[in-house]
């Protein structure tokens, strides 16, 4: 699969980028990726919810009246889950939610996120470039030049880049990953994908078996 590689004024430059079949073009597994999506969302969930149980309640060490000849129930506690104030039967204690998936699993998802976004023609390769400052304007005026303004879109670079990442942080519907790093989620949870020319190699690379 050929893609043409744009400028950042939005025109061709003449070049073309193949992506590699193995990655771009394979049949997606479904299954792969709900794993993966619900791994992740698993994974970010801080299981730090709590109840106390009776014996967690404070108070209630003293018998709260005599046991016959009241014409109540007999109790023994005034914590008992029975009571308002009560401790809590079988209520959430913390723990963690962690799903572990296989190597493989992983990047069988991000693969067939990846040829989903082929398949939609949703993928756009553009030249590297760099901003010397970090400046809003600069990067909406790249997202404008390639009509891609209002549209939910993640730019891949090949590494580490602050000025882009500062320029961009602050446009809504723009997310920004290094390509060797972004999930089974961040491809499908945006409808174009940006890549800069020298990250399809580095995306490549991270998807090798």
């Amino acid at each position: 699969m050929e893609l043409e590689v744009y400028k950042k004024d939005g025109t061709k430059s003449g070049e073309k980028v193949t992506l590699p079949p193995e990655i771009f073009e394979i049949t997606p597994n479904d299954h792969a990726i709900y794993q993966a999506i619900r791994s992740l969302q698993a994974n970010q969930r801080q299981g730090t919810h709590k109840v106390k149980p009776r014996n967690e309640v404070r108070g209630g060490g003293k018998k709260p009246y005599r046991q016959k000849k009241t014409g109540r129930a007999r109790a023994g506690t005034i914590r008992s889950p029975l009571w308002v104030g009560g401790g809590s039967i079988f209520g959430p204690q913390p723990h963690d939610y962690v799903v572990k998936l296989p190597a493989k699993v992983k990047t069988l998802a991000r693969k067939s996120a990846l040829s989903y976004k082929a398949k939609d023609q949703a993928i756009m390769v553009i030249e590297d470039f760099t901003i010397g400052a970090p400046k809003t304007k600069e990067m909406a005026s790249v997202l404008k030049a390639l009509s891609l303004t209002g549209k939910k879109t993640l730019f891949l670079t090949p590494k580490t880049d602050q000025a882009i990442f500062k320029s961009g942080r602050n446009i809504a519907r723009l997310n920004i990953r290094e390509a060797d790093k972004a999930s089974t989620f961040d491809i499908l949870n945006n409808q174009v994908l940006l890549i800069q020319k020298s990250a399809v190699e580095v995306l490549q690379n991270s998807l090798k078996n």
